[in-house]
């Protein structure tokens, strides 16, 4: 628990798996009134009230989940484990205007039918399909889940009901939202259009009744146009639950695929644990804190042994304890330069199937979507980025005559990404592995 979090009364009387990590909760005000306590109202649903709804909105604008995205996934599995129930909004709606939280510029806005793909694969992402005991959410136990998406409510609306809700709201309200704000007075435009996002994401929470709502600190405002709509449509507010933003692979900026510093829900083991074992020291505490229940006070005291038991946790937390460990002995032996030896069944397979031979080291980087363009594959090798089987690849036209000659070898691109190249079609994760 942080020093935060111990400041404040209600935080601390929650249940430890709902308190861990968070950054902000409102209101926010100890005592027995379950209008402005948390704990208060947990202690009410566990009588005739019965369980809370908590409510999480997800905008399905891209196709893939990252450890970022995650945070918010696994409070809200803690809410069901918990015995709550998970209102989990597919925002195929609101997608379409698309979230200005954080944006210098109005979002382009994607048609339906991006919307609903993208929603079908973070169902996937989350576990879809799979037993509680394998995903990231429970799918499978009865009145734990609720998926609705918020088109539901907001496509019926009317121009009257659209005016009421504009009416809830002020334009100074509006532009005092730090993101409105900065455009505002730097003179980048603002579509009106805009401004109905929080008012129709405050309006989810109206129509799906929420006990709480969760979200990241970027997103208060937001939290707090639902509290302020309930009240107006004459509901019971919702707390508002906001977990930190986590910080990518750099360790500073906020993790974000378009900073190339995520780890992705879906990477294989080896590269994620790969990714996580180079994380600055900083940082380390809020990875254990955010994606794992371990306590971070029982970590090693030496920073890079705290590097490897972080890694090595939030790996398991995601692929199970025998394939982090797995990862991990890889990791040490690749990256040591050992090549395959004692580790490459951890490496992920790629296939050389589309490759056309006799094949260049250049050539065959850029063939197996190892590099952006041809040129940056000839950078990557003159710059000693790339070996095989641990030795390093110097010349970008060397050529390899049959795929035979590459056949269950160990490919490294940089640091963090190994790949065993595999003749045939069958390897597991073939093509689209970008690093």
């Amino acid at each position: 628990m942080t020093a935060s979090q111990a400041d404040r009364p209600q935080t601390a009387a929650l249940p430890p798996a709902l308190a861990r990590g968070v950054a902000d909760l409102f209101p926010d005000q100890p005592g027995t009134d379950p209008d402005l306590c948390l704990a208060a109202r947990l202690g009410e649903s566990a009588g005739a009230a019965g369980p809370l709804r908590v409510k999480l909105g997800i905008d399905p604008t891209g196709s893939e989940i990252h450890l970022g995205h995650s945070i918010l996934f696994r409070k809200l599995r803690a809410f069901q484990d918990a015995g709550h129930t998970a209102v989990l909004i597919i925002g195929d709606f609101t997608a379409r205007i698309g979230d200005p939280t954080g944006k210098s510029s109005t979002r382009v806005q994607l048609s339906p039918e991006a919307v609903e793909a993208n929603a079908r694969t973070y169902l996937r992402q989350l576990g879809e399909g799979r037993p509680a005991s394998e995903a990231l959410l429970d799918f499978e136990t009865p009145g734990r889940l609720e998926v609705r998406r918020n088109s539901e409510w907001l496509e019926p609306l009317d121009l009257t009901r659209i005016i009421e809700l504009m009416a809830t709201g002020t334009v100074g309200q509006m532009l005092a939202k730090e993101d409105f704000s900065r455009r505002y007075g730097d003179g980048t435009p603002i579509s009106l259009h805009e401004f109905l996002y929080p008012l129709l994401q405050g309006y989810d929470s109206v129509a799906v009744a929420a006990d709480v709502e969760l979200g990241g600190t970027d997103q208060k405002f937001n939290v707090a146009m639902g509290r302020d709509l309930q009240r107006h449509f004459g509901r019971r507010p919702q707390f508002g639950l906001l977990m930190p933003i986590l910080p990518g692979t750099d360790g500073v900026q906020k993790m974000s695929k378009s900073l190339g510093n995520v780890v992705g829900l879906e990477d294989d083991p080896l590269t994620m644990y790969s990714r996580l074992e180079k994380l600055a020291d900083a940082v380390v505490e809020t990875y254990v804190t955010l994606l794992t229940d371990l306590d971070p006070s029982a970590l090693p005291d030496a920073p890079r042994e705290r590097q490897k038991a972080m890694a090595l946790a939030v790996t398991a937390e995601r692929h199970g304890s025998a394939a982090a460990a797995q990862a991990m002995a890889a990791a040490a032996t690749l990256v040591g330069g050992a090549g395959q030896a004692g580790g490459s069944e951890a490496v992920p397979e790629l296939s050389l199937e589309g490759v056309s031979f006799p094949a260049t080291a250049f050539y065959l980087l850029r063939a197996l979507d190892l590099a952006a363009s041809s040129s940056a594959a000839r950078r990557s090798i003159q710059g000693g980025a790339v070996r095989l089987d641990g030795e390093r690849l110097e010349d970008p036209n060397r050529l390899f005559e049959t795929p035979d000659q590459l056949h269950d070898r160990v490919l490294q691109i940089g640091r963090k990404t190994f790949r065993r190249l595999v003749h045939g079609s069958a390897a597991a994760g073939s093509g689209g592995n970008r690093p």
